[in-house]
Parts: structure tokens; sequence; C-alpha cells
């Protein structure tokens, strides 16, 4: 397990709020053009990006489900089901970049913010629910997905993943002068 100590449950709190006010106020201050301006590093925009970055906070939710079930089968288990995900990396790209494009046609900056501000409160909720046992149980990922999936992750882990997924796309945005961080 990569987690012996108790999970800072605050730290996590305190990093999802961090990231709604950040969320909220590049919403805010984003003009129609600012949010079609491209991305640095990625074929996005930035209104793309910024569903993409809601959206990991969303893919928690389901890897809560993934967690409870995976994570109670032997290791061998999840180190098989992680090398199956990991075979199909190319449909995930695939799917994980025509999402977003999608997405923003059906979710418009104010709905986005509305999503974000749901999807962190109910992993808030989950968060403060989960036992220290619950919060150390793990299980193997597909690191081919994601940057920062590793091989074996616990279940806090997975409540810190969507801050690092945030802060890493929050780089490539190029609001306002170019830079809004």
């Amino acid at each position: 397990m990569t987690n012996a100590e108790p999970v800072d449950r605050q730290a996590v709190y305190d990093d999802y709020e961090r990231a709604r006010r950040t969320f909220h106020r590049l919403l805010d201050s984003a003009s129609k053009d600012d949010l079609a301006r491209p991305t640095r590093d990625t074929k996005w925009s930035n209104e793309q990006l910024l569903w993409h970055m809601l959206f990991g906070y969303v893919v928690v939710r389901a890897l809560l489900v993934l967690m409870r079930v995976v994570g109670r089968l032997p290791r061998r288990a999840s180190k098989v089901f992680a090398r199956v995900l990991d075979a199909a990396t190319v449909p995930f790209d695939l799917v994980n970049y025509l999402g977003p494009c999608g997405a923003v046609k059906v979710y418009g900056p104010r709905r986005m913010a509305a999503a974000f501000d749901r999807v962190t409160g109910s992993l808030e909720r989950h968060l403060a629910e989960e036992s220290e046992a619950d919060l150390a149980r793990g299980m193997h990922y597909p690191v081919r997905w994601d940057p920062f999936f590793r091989d074996y992750m616990t279940l806090a882990d997975v409540y810190r993943y969507p801050t690092q997924h945030f802060d890493f796309h929050h780089r490539q945005l190029t609001l306002g002068s170019g830079n809004v961080n």
C-alpha cells in the first residue's frame, strides 16, 4: 500500500475548494474568444480543456465504484484488469480527446461551473464517510491512461488524483493575456 498514515482529509477538501474557486474564476473571467483560443500542448480549445479538467473529478466517482469492486479482489486480479485497460489505450485516448469536443456543445461555462460544484461536493461527502481501512485499500491502474495514475493506488490516492490532474492542465490554459494562474 502507498499510504500507511491516516489521510489528511482536510487537505483534500482544501484542494477541492481551491480548484473550485480557480475553476469559477477562470470561467467568470473568460470571454468567448478566450474560450475558443487553442491551449498549450493540447489539441483542445480552452473551453474543451476546462471541461476535461472538470471531467477529472467526474471520473473519480466511477473510480470509487471500481475500487469497491476490484479493490476487494486479490492484487493479481487488479493487475490483470489494469493490463487489459492499458491494452485499450488507443481507443481510450480517442474517447478522451473527443469527449470534451462534444461536451462543450452541451455544457456551457455556467453549466460547467454548477457541475464542478456538484461533483466536488459529492466527492467531499463520500470522503467524509470513508473508513481509514477503505482509504488504505488499493488496486492496480492502467498507467498508460493518465500520467497521474500509478501502478498501484489506494482509495486515498484516488481522492487526491483529480486535483493533480486539474493543476497539470491549468498550466496549459491560454486564457486572458495568455496565462491565467
